[in-house]
This record gives structure tokens, sequence and C-alpha cells, in this order.
């Protein structure tokens, strides 16, 4: 079940019915929540100072859609427990994604002490910048994350590009001839490319081979494999979102 943050009226029920001493599950089953939830929304809001402050909605709701706009991992490098841990983990030489789950077995039931191994990356780089030295115990020991190609060289942005969502419906079924289907095979090390359509209905091959497999290599030898096939049988043709297709 995907969690949801509380509501402002889940919160006024909450203030109600502490203050008139109900238990935290009864609290819980009223507004249809785990009790743990509802435990974690007091002690998140208890005044380490004042400790007979009296939870209450209307000063309570104000500071958590606060919190809701903090960045996340600050939020968690605040904790001085949770910090400590990750940073003689990493001092260890262990990955962000070794401490991330040794959290979960050190810590099974207690949830401040989790965080992903992306937040840990940036907590590090975030060091870095600092003049810190934790990325020196990063296998490539890199002071900023190398900015990432986009999937697929660009697969995903071609332009005038049509969903697959767009298709006519007929075409799932396989009642009729005429849709095709497109990919590029390509030969162990690249020795060698190939493009073939498939007929849906017939299961029809139709094949040709590429010298490499650039966009206007697979156009042409495409067009040249679809001459010899009526009109009647080209109706639709559909490829994925590979380059050699832009």
């Amino acid at each position: 079940m995907p969690y949801t943050h509380l509501t402002e009226n889940e919160r006024y029920v909450i203030s109600h019915l502490k203050v008139a001493g109900f238990t935290l599950r009864e609290i819980a089953r009223r507004i249809k929540r785990h009790h743990t939830t509802v435990s974690r929304e007091l002690k998140r809001n208890d005044d380490p100072v004042y400790k007979d402050t009296v939870y209450w909605y209307d000063w309570t709701h104000p500071e958590a859609l606060k919190r809701q706009h903090k960045a996340r991992h600050q939020c968690r490098r605040s904790n001085k427990r949770l910090f400590d841990y990750v940073e003689r983990k990493l001092r260890d030489d262990w990955s962000p994604e070794l401490i991330a789950e040794k959290l979960k077995i050190d810590y099974p039931d207690d949830d401040e002490m989790r965080v992903s191994h992306e937040t840990i990356y940036r907590w590090i780089y975030l060091d870095a910048n600092g003049g810190g030295t934790l990325y020196h115990h990063l296998r490539r020991k890199r002071k900023k994350r190398r900015r990432q190609k986009r999937y697929g060289s660009g697969r995903r942005f071609i332009p005038g590009r049509v969903s697959i969502s767009e298709r006519p419906a007929i075409v799932e079924t396989r009642e009729r001839f005429g849709d095709w289907e497109g990919d590029t095979i390509e030969g162990k090390k690249s020795t060698g490319y190939m493009v073939t359509h498939v007929e849906r209905k017939s299961r029809y091959l139709i094949a040709a081979k590429l010298l490499d497999k650039k966009a206007e290599s697979v156009t042409l030898k495409s067009i040249k494999a679809f001459w010899r096939i009526s009109k009647k049988m080209r109706k639709t043709l559909t490829v994925d979102n590979g380059k050699e297709f832009g």
C-alpha cells in the first residue's frame, strides 16, 4: 500500500482523541491508519523540553507541510545517529549500496535508520564540495557524479514519434493482414547488422542486410524491402524507440 501523509482532518482527530485519553491503537482504528503511524506522528511533534506540551493540529499540520517541502536527504542527514553510521561505514570502504542494505539488517524495526544509496551519494558529493574526503572511499573516487547519458542515447526523444498507445486497437487482435513490427539484429561484436520486419498475423518475415545501424541505412533498406509487398499488405509499421529508427 502506498504511503500517504496525514491530512489536516486526521491530525484534528488525533489531537482531540489524544486529549480525551484514547489509546494509540484506538485512535489509529478510528482514522483507519496503522498505530505506528500515529505513534511516529506524536513522537515527531513532541517537545523535548516541555514534556507536558499537548499535541494540537493547528500547529502540527503547518509544521508538517514545512517538512514536506524540505529536502528529504537533508532531513535524514540531521539524524546524527544515522549519519555517523553511514560515515563510519564509508570510511571502512563500504559502498553506499551495501550500507543501505546493512541498515535494514542492523536496525530491522527502526524506520529512522533508513537511507537510500542515492541519498548517501548526495551526502558524499556535498561533503566533497565542502572540502571533505569521503569521496576517497568510493570505488572511482570522483568528487562529482558523472552526468549520465540519456537512456538509449536519446531514443525516448525522437522528434515526431508516435506512442504505441495511439496504434489502432485492431492491430493488437491480429485479425487482419498488413500490420508489421520492425527491429534490428546485431551480430557478435558488431560483425554485421540486419533489419527485420514481421507481419503480425501471418508471421511472414522480410529482412535486409545492413552495412551499419544508422537511421538512413535502416530507412533505405526497409523501403526497398517493402517494394515487393502489396499496398494492401502495408497498413501499419511499429518499431521501438531505437535511434536507428529515428
